[in-house]
């Protein structure tokens, strides 16, 4: 950890969905590092017990985090966030895109037209539009680092039956950032990279799997170390997949 604090110590980090599973293990390994953190989720009451626990772990630092309350279905209110951040920092060093939600597990025929835009609105749509207010404070950053959360069902090479909105709106953010990646490789000092988590003990996962024992799976924190070392300005990959549960580094083939 000290490691980490050397490279990311006075960085600004965005965390979306920072209010339980990975984004709120990101947000504190992200405060410890050294890191101020701008905490983004819908509830208030979550954020302000995270708001404690990074406190705990930056004892003396008077404002160690920066709460906000919004539901990113809100895209107007993304589109303020940009604005803020810039009248405050006049940068932004890193985000991690982590909110998503699962949707229904159904047939594409029987899914519901307002969960499908749900789905679509928070797993694809409100990074784009966080990417649209953010670009600019990216640049302004010596080491903008981006860092989105996917999962395998956008990648797999066989379609997993009853997945369709969560696996499309995936699918649609891996080439997102993957398209990002590609506009600032030579332009910037951005790097943008996808994070497959694999299967964890989350709040999400047990909507998933309800029959799984939770007990066999990983905790988010024991990812938590590996997206501050993504996030840090030591980083260099951009344009890849960091597949947890291998601990590999993935590059997407390009069609011949």
């Amino acid at each position: 950890m000290a490691d980490n604090a050397a490279r990311t110590a006075d960085r600004i980090a965005l965390v979306t969905g920072a209010s339980r599973g990975v984004g709120r293990a990101a947000a504190l390994a992200l405060a410890a590092s050294g890191a101020h953190v701008i905490a983004l989720a819908r509830t208030q009451g979550a954020l302000e017990e995270l708001d404690d626990a990074i406190r705990a772990v930056r004892p003396g630092v008077e404002t160690p985090a920066t709460l906000v309350p919004c539901d990113l279905k809100d895209h107007p209110a993304l589109d303020r966030l940009g604005e803020a951040i810039y009248r405050r920092w006049g940068r932004l060093d890193v985000l991690v895109g982590n909110a998503g939600v699962l949707g229904p597990l159904t047939p594409l025929h029987h899914c519901d037209v307002k969960a499908w835009d749900e789905v679509v609105a928070v797993n694809l749509t409100a990074n784009w539009r966080l990417i649209r207010s953010l670009d600019a404070l990216l640049r302004l950053s010596p080491a903008g680092r981006v860092t989105f959360l996917t999962s395998s069902v956008a990648h797999r090479g066989d379609a997993k039956a009853y997945w369709g909105p969560y696996a499309v709106s995936k699918a649609g953010l891996e080439m997102l950032a993957r398209t990002y990646a590609a506009e600032t490789r030579n332009t910037s000092r951005i790097k943008v990279m996808l994070v497959n988590p694999g299967p964890l003990r989350t709040f999400m996962r047990a909507m998933a799997m309800p029959g799984e024992d939770p007990m066999s799976l990983r905790l988010p924190e024991e990812l938590a170390p590996k997206l501050v070392e993504i996030c840090s300005p030591a980083w260099d990959e951009t344009g890849k997949l960091y597949d947890f549960p291998s601990d590999r580094v993935l590059s997407f083939v390009s069609p011949q």
